[in-house]
């Protein structure tokens, strides 16, 4: 898992979140408000909900964001995480403890270096599915 995660506010503007993904070399960074994870915002949901539907770089975040947020806990055992990852097609979650307070996000890589790399299979198995 990568601690201490770097995260935005749904009043930044993309901009602010393209910067960060170029700094820290990630496609995804977490959304939070009031210490609170309220949403995810991905490479992908800037082009696609942003400039493709004539946004500008000045949008907010909450604009183009996903408000549906997959996570596991830190308590999780490695495998149920792996699985939820495959399950719902998703390659990083972010982790949250038990007052739901963002702690990390865990990575597929992460899995497979310090977890069950079978687990990790198994999830890129079904996440690599159509």
């Amino acid at each position: 898992m990568t601690a201490h995660p770097v995260t935005v506010t749904p009043t930044q503007n993309v901009r602010d979140a393209a910067e960060i993904m170029k700094r820290i070399d990630t496609g995804f960074v977490p959304v939070g408000d009031n210490d609170r994870l309220v949403g995810m915002v991905t490479d992908r949901d800037i082009v696609v909900k942003g400039l493709a539907a004539g946004k500008d770089a000045d949008c907010k975040i909450s604009e183009v964001m996903t408000h549906e947020v997959l996570y596991c806990r830190d308590d999780e055992e490695v495998a149920a995480v792996a699985r939820n990852m495959g399950e719902n097609q998703v390659r990083r979650l972010p982790v949250v403890d038990r007052d739901k307070r963002l702690v990390g996000i865990v990575s597929l890589g992460d899995l497979s270096s310090d977890g069950d790399p079978s687990a990790a299979g198994v999830a890129l198995e079904q996440i690599s599915e159509s």
